[in-house]
């Protein structure tokens, strides 16, 4: 059972699908966004750093599952209509990121917080090295 960090799930957003996209109606290669994250250690902390300015938390889901967090969103374009582009570089539409995460971590206290774009989570470390002995009885 995967564990909800505090983020809702995203908000599906009405526009005209991209040309590409109308192209493309099998589903197998829909467009989607990669979030860039930046993912670190402390003494006391597994952090994964991302900046992901324009989106509201409401349109976030993280998620983790055994070793694997999850982080999906939507990013609105803040500019909806016709526009014809002489450079695009910003991403606008639905995104994902799937990171692996190490054994000694306690998923049960992790904590997010979204601060001027940048979305901060930290997992505690175990006190542990999170393994386990286990007793044999002789019978």
């Amino acid at each position: 059972m995967a564990n909800k960090l505090k983020v809702k799930e995203p908000v599906p957003t009405k526009k005209e699908p991209a040309k590409e996209e109308l192209e493309n109606k099998s589903g197998i290669f829909d467009p989607e966004g990669e979030l860039v994250v930046d993912v670190y250690e402390t003494d006391a902390s597994f952090v994964v750093l991302a900046a992901i300015a324009g989106v509201l938390i409401k349109d976030m889901d993280i998620s983790i599952e055994k070793d694997m967090m999850v982080i999906k969103g939507n990013r609105g374009d803040p500019h909806d209509g016709e526009k014809k582009y002489f450079h695009q570089e910003c991403y606008w539409g639905p995104f994902s990121r799937k990171i692996v995460l190490p054994e000694n971590i306690d998923i049960g206290r992790a904590e997010a917080q979204m601060e001027k774009g940048l979305l901060t989570i930290k997992i505690p470390k175990n006190d542990g090295d999170g393994k386990e002995k286990i007793g044999v009885t002789v019978s």
